[in-house]
């Protein structure tokens, strides 16, 4: 599963993946308000990984699969509520 990264500007290490490159029409307007302006960062082919640095590898997929994008935030950060 291929997915792209992008960082946002209003917090730093938030990042936000998403399915299709630059397609933001899944992300709510709320969550796009909330991390700012986004920048991308890297594509990754979740496929051939077996784990991601700071989040569960499972959760981006189910969440990507479910929602079409998954939000990383700051270790130690509190968890956003789920924007709909």
């Amino acid at each position: 599963m291929q997915t792209w990264i992008y960082k946002g500007s209003r917090k730093t290490n938030t990042y936000l993946y998403i399915t299709q490159k630059d397609d933001f029409s899944l992300v709510p307007d709320a969550l796009i308000n909330l991390i700012g302006e986004t920048q991308f960062v890297m594509s990754v082919n979740l496929a051939t990984k077996s784990r991601l640095a700071l989040v569960d590898i499972k959760d981006v997929i189910n969440q990507l699969k479910s929602d079409g994008y998954f939000l990383q935030l700051p270790p130690g950060d509190q968890k956003v509520e789920r924007i709909c």
